[in-house]
């Protein structure tokens, strides 16, 4: 039978995949997945349900997951609990408040980084600038 949910326990280095199939019993049981390999799992599975604890490097995940057409809920921390392998079978996930994932971080220029700007206040030049394209103005243009 295929895959059709994931639960991913995200860490630092070593991840935990879980996949249930249509009756709900694990096809996919992966208590240690090392982060280089965690996209190459994932990438070969079937397009699935992907759940997994909102944190901040869910975010990245679930943009990542979502290139090989996998649907990504990422769970407040609270609803985790049941979902985890030591604890009870995986289950579909109940209505429960999930969290949108962010979209990549736009670049920022260098002017509103810069300390050198500090001193001066370029809100309106900036994003002007951000929106059309153009070069960026310098300090000593404005």
């Amino acid at each position: 039978m295929a895959i059709v949910t994931v639960g991913i326990d995200l860490a630092k280095n070593v991840f935990a995949v879980q996949g249930v199939d249509e009756a709900g019993k694990p096809a996919l049981v992966r208590p240690e997945v090392p982060r280089a390999k965690l996209l190459e799992l994932i990438a070969n599975l079937p397009p699935c349900l992907i759940g997994m604890e909102a944190c901040s490097g869910a975010h990245h995940w679930s943009r990542e997951f979502s290139r090989y057409g996998h649907t990504v809920r990422m769970m407040a921390p609270k609803f985790v609990v049941p979902y985890r392998m030591s604890g009870k079978r995986a289950r579909t996930m109940p209505l429960m408040r999930l969290r949108s994932v962010k979209p990549s971080p736009a670049p920022t220029c260098d002017l509103c980084r810069s300390k050198a700007s500090s001193n001066f206040s370029f809100p309106l030049p900036c994003s002007n600038a951000k929106r059309s394209k153009s070069p960026m103005p310098q300090a000593n243009d404005v």
